[in-house]
């Protein structure tokens, strides 16, 4: 069944599945997204591959879409916020220190390992941050007790999809019930993904305003 978004509860927390790429949490007004890797287009732009420009256009003109649409009291990115250290121009840089004005919102991040290197003002940066009784990471982490919720980045989870022979991928967000940790799905537009396990439970988004319950 395709919806707008999925709502889930993990013990007393409410958590929003989002088509943009996004998780929202109603109570605390978080907005999580993770993986942009801006300035990637650049960064393989100085190895010789030509690629387009118009990847972190696209990422800023989204991340501004879904901040006005939700009004969050903090945008959390759960790392790689960038590609490289290497790719940041004093342009990209300006961009990224004035996202709090701009979207009238604080704005953290949580490092992730292609942010290693990276300086930059106005956002709080975190190893990892904990809220309640979920923690947030880039990577998946182990967690204290099994009440606990990790939810985190760089899996870059994808489905993959058969139709009538054609085999199409989708990005999902992924949940390791096993070890209670939710993957979300990669948000920059220049981003790869690599498949679930098949014992993962998954929500495919299939449009931008479309997501879907995968049945096991």
């Amino acid at each position: 069944m395709k919806k707008s978004s999925f709502k889930f509860i993990w013990e007393d927390t409410l958590l929003e599945m989002l088509p943009s790429r996004a998780l929202f949490l109603p109570e605390t007004k978080e907005l999580l997204i993770c993986d942009i890797h801006l300035g990637k287009a650049e960064y393989f732009q100085q190895n010789g591959i030509p690629l387009t420009n118009n990847s972190d256009k696209n990422n800023f003109a989204r991340i501004k879409k879904i901040v006005k649409r939700y009004s969050p009291k903090k945008l959390i990115i759960l790392g790689d916020l960038f590609h490289s250290k290497y790719s940041i121009d004093k342009t990209l840089q300006k961009k990224v220190e004035d996202l709090p004005e701009l979207l009238k919102t604080n704005v953290e991040l949580v490092l992730g390992n292609h942010d290693v290197g990276c300086n930059i003002k106005n956002i709080k940066i975190f190893d990892i941050r904990k809220s309640k009784n979920i923690t947030f990471s880039h990577e998946p982490v182990n967690l204290e007790n099994n009440k606990t919720l990790n939810i985190c980045g760089h899996y870059h989870p994808k489905i993959y999809l058969k139709n009538n022979g054609d085999k199409l991928s989708f990005r999902c967000f992924a949940m390791d019930k096993n070890k209670n940790t939710l993957f979300l799905p990669a948000f920059g537009d220049l981003t790869g993904g690599y498949p679930c396990k098949k014992s993962f439970k998954k929500w495919a988004i299939v449009s931008e305003e479309e997501i879907i319950e995968i049945k096991p």
